[in-house]
């Protein structure tokens, strides 16, 4: 066996971020070879990945960043399966280069392309393996979404103190001008955090799943099963109407003025800076 000096084995922890002893046995079963040494490091992540592969992640961080041109935004979250790796070096460190290469990704959606992400010389799956090595807990890529803006407008990203729920929101504006004034970003940041804290199902009626929606009316007719056909049918029209204004992003009354839906509000704005202002669409991510 060849003998590992000190300076092979701090070489490879400064290339893996893995623990002294980790690096040492791992070259010396690679008989000092430092590439196959890192081959070791990456599979003995892959093997706590497969043994915990049934492990529930509950915890995590949601991660979110904007490019540089203001056009593009990323929201993104890492799991774990405690909240104590969660708030571990290792982990933070992996969640920022997740931001990074959620940015980088080509895709607007998909977790394996963020995977084959090369973010700092590296896929990011490869950091994500590392990651779970280091730690020795299930950690996998939850959500990922990615907006960009093809016109005037802007999107904010609203990530709750915890960092264990955040919302992301495109606004289109009619010209660079209404987005770039206060009044409209303080009612884009203003209704990020009524997402976070509302749960909207969907931005409008468009977007409710029929099945949903199918479901919901079932429910409302057996509440009031008895009654003349017609009374059931307005009662039904009326439980829906309301179901939409609280689950229709548009439609919900909003958190810090409930006189006035979302969409007044943005309306209101967008008319305060000479133009106007519309939500495009929107994602809320938690972990837990």
């Amino acid at each position: 066996m060849a003998e590992i000096s000190a300076a092979t084995v701090m070489k490879l922890r400064k290339m893996s971020s893995q623990g002294m002893m980790d690096c040492k046995h791992a070259l010396e079963e690679a008989d000092g070879d430092i590439e196959k040494a890192m081959d070791i490091l990456r599979k003995k992540g892959l093997a706590t990945l497969a043994k915990r592969a049934e492990r529930e992640t509950s915890e995590g961080l949601v991660v979110g960043k904007y490019g540089e041109d203001g056009k593009t935004a990323t929201l993104a979250t890492l799991c774990s399966e405690t909240d104590f790796v969660a708030k571990s070096d290792d982990f933070v460190a992996a969640a920022e280069l997740l931001a990074d290469a959620a940015l980088a990704c080509p895709a607007d959606e998909g977790i394996e392309e963020v995977l084959a992400t090369v973010v700092d010389g590296r896929k990011f799956g490869d950091v994500l393996t590392e990651t779970v090595s280091k730690t020795g807990e299930k950690i996998q890529l939850g959500d990922y979404a990615k907006f960009r803006l093809d016109g005037p407008g802007l999107i904010h990203i609203y990530i709750h103190f915890n960092k264990k729920v955040g919302t992301m929101v495109q606004v289109e504006t009619s010209d660079d001008s209404a987005a770039k004034t206060e009044v409209v970003k303080r009612a884009a940041a203003d209704i990020a955090m009524h997402i976070t804290a509302t749960k909207p199902l969907a931005l409008d009626r468009q977007g409710v799943d029929s099945a949903v929606i199918d479901r919901e009316k079932a429910i409302f007719a057996e509440q009031v099963k008895g009654k003349p056909e017609n009374i059931i049918e307005k009662i039904v029209e009326g439980k829906l109407k309301k179901f939409y204004a609280e689950n229709c992003l548009l439609e919900q009354a909003f958190v810090k003025d409930d006189k006035k839906s979302v969409s007044q509000v943005l309306a209101a704005a967008g008319k305060e800076a000479g133009g106007e202002a519309k939500i495009t669409k929107f994602v809320r991510f938690e972990v837990g």
